[in-house]
C-alpha cells in the first residue's frame, strides 16, 4: 500500500482500534497505514491544481447519486482522464469542482449550486451533500471542472419523513464480476421507471481481469497492472476504474439513485471481520481491508458519515419512504465472527449453531431490532447480503451454507424473535450473493412448513458474475423439492424490481438470456405477489 499523501496522525491511526486488534499491529508503518489520510490545511496542503492542467476529459466515470432524504440527495464523481491507472491520471493537486442541480435537464431552472474540493487523498473523488431540495421531486444534476462538463445524471429526493406516500418501486442489482461478462442488464434496468436501486454487494471483485478482459475478449489490451488480485490501494482504485467505466454501468447510475451495500468481493472472498480468506497475518489483512474500505468510499455515492476511519467504516444505515417504507441497511461482513466448520457448505454443528455465533456482529443486531420497535412504516425492508432463509442443499446430505444465515442460526432466530417482539407486519428481506433469483417464504420455524410465515425474502440474481447461467440450473427441481418455502428459483442473469403500496408487493424478477456477448433482451422470468398483512408470495 502507498505512503499517505501527507503527514499522518497517528492518535488518527489508533483510533478506534480496540486493545485485541492494536496488539496484532506488529510495527508502525502498519498502524500508520491505518490513517484516514484527511486532507491537510496549511503547509502540509496539497497545492490547488489549475484546471488548465487537465487537458482531457476528466469525467470518463460519469456521475452518481445516493442515499435520497427528503431534503438532500449525494452526488458523485471522480476526476479521472486515465481511468484505469492508480492516480486516474490526475496530478497530486486540489481542484475545486462546481455543481448544480436543476429542476430540467437543460438546466433552464437551476435550484442549487456549489463548489466541492476534489482532494487527491480522495482519488479526486467529490462527495457533495445538496440539502434545501424538495421533497419527492426529480431533480437534474452536473459537475464542471474548468471547460469540462460531466454528463447528466437524474436523481430524487425522498418524501417527506411521515408522509402518506402512495407506491414505491426500487431495483435490485448485485455480483458484476467484469471479466465474466458484459453489463446488458444495466442498459435495461436504467431504462426503468424506478425510485431508486438497491446495490446489494459485489459491486467490484478481487480477482484478476486479464488483458482481453475475461469473457468480454477485447482486441485493444488492458493495462498488465489489472492481472492481478487487489490487495494495495492503488490495485483496488485501479479496479474501481475498470468496473466503473462501462457504459451500461454508467447509464443505470445517470438514470437513477443508487443506494449502496458491500459483501466480500469489495474486499477479499468470504472474509469475516477482521478474519482473511488465507492464513495471512491478521495486520496484514487489515491494512488490505483499509485499502479495500477507503477505495469503495471514494466510488460511492455515500455521505460523510460513512467516510472510512482507517480499516472501519460504518456502512449499516436507516432511510424512511414516507410511512410507507422503512429501509435497514445491513453490512454483514465487517462484524460478523469467523465462519464455522472451515467455511463452506458443511453438516451443522454446534460450533455453527452456538450462541455467540453473529452476522451482522451484536451491536448492528440491536440496532436493526431497536429500529423495528420504533418503526411507523407500513413496510420494513433490510436490504442485505447472504441468503437468510435456510437452504438444505439439493443432493440430501445435510449440509448448508456456513457463509451466509444458515452457518449462523442463533444470529437469525434472534433477528426472527426481534421482529415478532416488534408486532410489525409486513418484513422484506433483500438479498444478492448467490448469482441465482430466489424468493422465499421466512418461516418462524423452518423445520416446520405449517409454522407461521414472518416474511418475504427476495433475493436478485447476478448482474454478469457466474456467466451465462441457466433457467433451470440441473439442481432445480431438487433445490425446490428439499426447500418447500422456496417459492422461486431461477439461473439467469438479470435484476428485480419491487413494487409497494397499501396492498401488497409485486415482485418481477427479470432475466437477460446470455452475458457472454453483448445486447441480450430482457425477460420476465417470474412475477410473485406478497399481500399487505399477510406475508406470503403467491404467483402475480
Amino acid at each position: 500500500m502507498p505512503a499517505p499523501s501527507n503527514t499522518p496522525d497517528l492518535r488518527g491511526a489508533l483510533h478506534g482500534l480496540d486493545r485485541r486488534r492494536f496488539l496484532t499491529v506488529s510495527a508502525a508503518a502498519t498502524a500508520l497505514a491505518f490513517t484516514t489520510g484527511l486532507p491537510r490545511t496549511g503547509a502540509f496542503a496539497a497545492p490547488a491544481g489549475s484546471a488548465a492542467d487537465i487537458t482531457s476529459d476528466p469525467f470518463t466515470l460519469a456521475v452518481a447519486s445516493g442515499d435520497p432524504l427528503p431534503d438532500s440527495v449525494l452526488l458523485w464523481t471522480r476526476l479521472a482522464p486515465l481511468p484505469l491507472e492508480p492516480t486516474g491520471g490526475m496530478p497530486p493537486a486540489r481542484f475545486d469542482v462546481a455543481w448544480e442541480v436543476a429542476r430540467d435537464a437543460a438546466f433552464t431552472r437551476v435550484v442549487r449550486r456549489g463548489t466541492a474540493a476534489a482532494h487527491t487523498e480522495f482519488n479526486h473523488s467529490v462527495h457533495a451533500e445538496v440539502r434545501g431540495l424538495d421533497a419527492a421531486t426529480e431533480y437534474f444534476y452536473r459537475f464542471r471542472v474548468g471547460r469540462w462538463i460531466s454528463p447528466v445524471g437524474r436523481t430524487r429526493t425522498a418524501p417527506p419523513v411521515g408522509a402518506a406516500v402512495s407506491s414505491l418501486t426500487f431495483a435490485l442489482a448485485s455480483c458484476q464480476r467484469y471479466d465474466q461478462g458484459y453489463y446488458t442488464a444495466y442498459a435495461h434496468l436504467a431504462r426503468e421507471d424506478v425510485d431508486a436501486v438497491f446495490h446489494l454487494g459485489d459491486y467490484l471483485y478481487e480477482y484478476a481481469v486479464n488483458s482481453s478482459g475475461g469473457a468480454r475478449a477485447y482486441t485493444e489490451p488492458l493495462p498488465a497492472h489489472l492481472n492481478h488480485e487487489t490487495v494495495t490501494l492503488d490495485d483496488y482504485r485501479a479496479r474501481y476504474g475498470l468496473y466503473k467505466s462501462d457504459p451500461d454501468q454508467i447509464a443505470a447510475h445517470l438514470a437513477h439513485p443508487f443506494i449502496v451495500t458491500w459483501d466480500d468481493h469489495e474486499t477479499e472472498n468470504n472474509y469475516a471481520g477482521d478474519i482473511p480468506e488465507n492464513s495471512v497475518p491478521p495486520e496484514e489483512f487489515l491494512v488490505r481491508r483499509a485499502a479495500a474500505y477507503r477505495a469503495y468510499w471514494e466510488n460511492q455515492p455515500l455521505r460523510l458519515p460513512q467516510q472510512p476511519s482507517g480499516p472501519d467504516l460504518k456502512l449499516y444505515r436507516r432511510l424512511q419512504w414516507g410511512r410507507l417504507a422503512q429501509f435497514d441497511i445491513l453490512d454483514t461482513r465487517q462484524y460478523r465472527t469467523n465462519q464455522a466448520n472451515g467455511d463452506g457448505w458443511k453438516v451443522p454443528s454446534a460450533e455453527s449453531e452456538a450462541e455467540s455465533m453473529t452476522l451482522p456482529g451484536n451491536e448492528q443486531e440491536q440496532w436493526l431490532i431497536d429500529g423495528w420497535r420504533r418503526s411507523s412504516a407500513l413496510w420494513n425492508v433490510v436490504p442485505q447480503q447472504v441468503t437468510f432463509s435456510r437452504r438444505d442443499h439439493p443432493s440430501g446430505d445435510g449440509t448448508r451454507s456456513m457463509d451466509s444465515w444458515d452457518g449462523y442460526p442463533a444470529s437469525r432466530r434472534r433477528i426472527i424473535e426481534g421482529w415478532k417482539a416488534s408486532e410489525q407486519s409486513n418484513l422484506m428481506v433483500l438479498t444478492g450473493d448467490v448469482h441465482v433469483h430466489y424468493g422465499f417464504d421466512i418461516h418462524d420455524d423452518f423445520d416446520d412448513p405449517s409454522s407461521r410465515i414472518m416474511g418475504t425474502e427476495i433475493v436478485t440474481s447476478s448482474i454478469t458474475s457466474g456467466g451465462n447461467g441457466a433457467e433451470h440450473p440441473a439442481n432445480w427441481a431438487a433445490y425446490l423439492e428439499r426447500n418447500p418455502h422456496m417459492k422461486f428459483y431461477n439461473g439467469l442473469r438479470g435484476y428485480t424490481t419491487v413494487s409497494l403500496d397499501a396492498a401488497g408487493a409485486e415482485i418481477t424478477y427479470k432475466n437477460v438470456p446470455y452475458v457472454s456477448t453483448p445486447g441480450a433482451p430482457l425477460t420476465v422470468g417470474g412475477r410473485f405477489f406478497t399481500a399487505s398483512g399477510k406475508p406470503g408470495l403467491v404467483p402475480a
